[in-house]
């Protein structure tokens, strides 16, 4: 990062935060020695933890925050407090981008609050109705987009049309591709399968004379094979697709960790071939890719998985600062 970077941050989003969130912003002030950060949480609780971490406690700024958003909560519950939210660490931390004193912020709090206050505070682009969260999703190529992965649960062909170039434009800012290809999620490559959106979302693409690289449908096996740059979907879809790829990242590691343990034969094979094994253990890791991008706000908003760790949090701070 060449120039100065201020984020806001939800302090106390998430499963095991604020703990959890200090840790990981401890490595991202190391990656990102120019970053500035907005922490808004309970600051009772945050300036004796700060102290435990003074790279993040150098780079930061408290905002006091005294309640925050449950995981479990509903986000008409969190609209319906007497102030609407606003006294949240989520909300204030949303708030900071709309005021321009931050360019981005990161939460990871309860995604449908999260949605619905963005939503609220910072508009959306005029002619798109709803946000989608884009992930960025491993593939024997490199990387391809995946949208929406949880922001959504059911979607017309109107708002499929919508994610297809959020997501095309996105992938040419992230992925740097200059004409990337672009596929509906299906169940079959046919064109008569899939449901009356997804066929009615393919029509239109190619009927609205956008100038896109349209691939057609893509299968849940085509996404990991890097089959196009850009995969869009619903909400619903999309969040059981992708933790049931890490799902099954997290299950490969086992099944490999098991099988170099069982001999000496096999233990002496893993020394030999550690470094590839660690390249690996890498690739498979599902927080190196955590973190996601509500598409189609007046404003960048990234979304965490609430029970990730330090790790997983930097990385979500990565792609804010990208």
């Amino acid at each position: 990062m060449n120039s100065d970077c201020t984020l806001s941050i939800d302090a106390m989003g998430g499963d095991n935060a604020p703990r959890v969130v200090i840790e990981g912003l401890a490595l991202s002030v190391i990656r990102h020695p120019k970053l500035r950060l907005m922490l808004h949480g309970d600051a009772t609780i945050l300036e004796p933890l700060l102290t435990q971490f003074p790279g993040v406690h150098k780079a930061s700024q408290i905002r006091h925050a005294p309640d925050s958003i449950a995981m479990h909560e509903k986000p008409s519950q969190a609209l319906r407090r007497p102030d609407r939210g606003r006294s949240t660490s989520m909300s204030r931390a949303i708030a900071s981008v709309k005021t321009g004193e931050a360019q981005a912020a990161v939460s990871a709090g309860n995604t449908g609050a999260l949605m619905a206050m963005a939503k609220i505070q910072l508009r959306m682009i005029p002619g798109i109705e709803r946000p989608a969260i884009a992930a960025l999703w491993p593939t024997v190529r490199s990387e391809s987009v995946v949208l929406d992965v949880g922001a959504n649960v059911g979607l017309d062909e109107r708002q499929l049309l919508d994610f297809a170039i959020l997501g095309e434009a996105y992938a040419r800012v992230i992925l740097g591709i200059d004409k990337p290809t672009v596929g509906l999620l299906n169940i079959g490559a046919e064109e008569v399968k899939g449901t009356e959106a997804v066929k009615a979302a393919a029509a239109d693409i190619r009927a609205s004379g956008i100038d896109m690289n349209f691939a057609g449908f893509v299968e849940g096996d085509d996404i990991s094979l890097g089959k196009v740059d850009v995969v869009v979907t619903d909400g619903f879809t999309g969040n059981v697709a992708i933790k049931t790829a890490e799902g099954t990242a997290k299950l490969i590691g086992h099944y490999l960790s098991s099988a170099m343990r069982r001999t000496w034969m096999s233990r002496l094979g893993y020394l030999l071939a550690s470094g590839a094994f660690k390249v690996l253990r890498e690739r498979l890791d599902p927080r190196s890719t955590n973190g996601g991008v509500f598409l189609g706000l007046n404003g960048i908003v990234v979304k965490s998985h609430g029970g990730t760790d330090g790790i997983g949090f930097a990385a979500a701070i990565d792609l804010a600062v990208d």
